[in-house]
C-alpha cells in the first residue's frame, strides 16, 4: 500500500480533493456542462450532479433527460460500487464515434445516493471534450475513475501511478 501523499494547498477559491469525504458526498451545481463527441454536442446541462470522494476528482454526473436522443446505449455488464450500489453502462455514440462503456449510472442506488438516480457519468477521457463552464476537463489519470479535473481542484489525485492503495 502506497503512503498517503502530501496534500497540495488549496489556494481561496480552490478546493483540495484531500478536504473532501469518504464516504463520499453528492452535490447539485448549477455549472454549465457540455460535452462533444464525433464533433456532436452530446450534453448541455445546468442540472449536474457532482460526486466528491477524498482523493478523487469530482465525478459529474449528468441528467439523462439532457443527453442528445440515441446517444446513449445500454451495453452488457455491471460493477458495484460500495458506496453508491450497482452500476450499468452506456456506450456513448455520436457523429462518427463510439466510445465503449464510456457512461454509467445506478438505477437503483443505495439510501443515501438517490440524487444519482436518472443521472450518467462520463469517462471524459474517451470524449472528444468536456466543459465546465467553459474550462476544458482534464482526465483522472489511469483509466479506472471517472473524475473531471478543472482549476477548481487541487490534489494530487488517485489514479496515477503508485495511488492504488491511497
Amino acid at each position: 500500500m502506497s503512503p498517503r501523499p502530501k496534500p497540495e494547498p488549496a489556494p481561496p477559491g480552490k478546493e483540495s480533493v484531500w478536504d473532501y469525504p469518504r464516504p463520499p458526498a453528492v452535490e447539485p451545481t448549477s455549472e454549465l456542462v457540455e460535452v462533444r463527441l464525433g464533433g456532436v454536442l452530446v450534453v448541455s446541462t445546468r442540472g449536474a450532479l457532482r460526486v466528491l470522494e477524498t482523493s478523487h476528482p469530482p465525478t459529474y454526473y449528468l441528467p439523462e433527460a439532457d443527453f442528445a436522443p440515441g446517444v446513449l446505449r445500454p451495453t452488457e455488464g455491471s460493477t458495484v460500487c460500495e458506496w453508491k450500489g450497482r452500476a450499468d453502462y452506456f456506450d456513448v455514440v455520436a457523429g462518427a464515434a463510439t466510445a465503449k462503456r464510456a457512461g454509467w449510472h445506478y438505477p437503483d442506488p443505495v439510501p443515501g445516493y438517490e440524487l444519482l438516480r436518472g443521472h450518467v457519468a462520463l469517462m471524459p477521457g474517451q470524449m472528444g471534450s468536456c466543459q465546465v463552464d467553459g474550462e476544458a476537463v482534464r482526465a483522472q489519470e489511469g483509466g479506472f475513475y471517472g473524475g473531471w479535473i478543472t482549476d477548481r481542484v487541487v490534489g494530487p489525485f488517485k489514479g496515477s501511478p503508485g495511488s492504488w492503495g491511497w
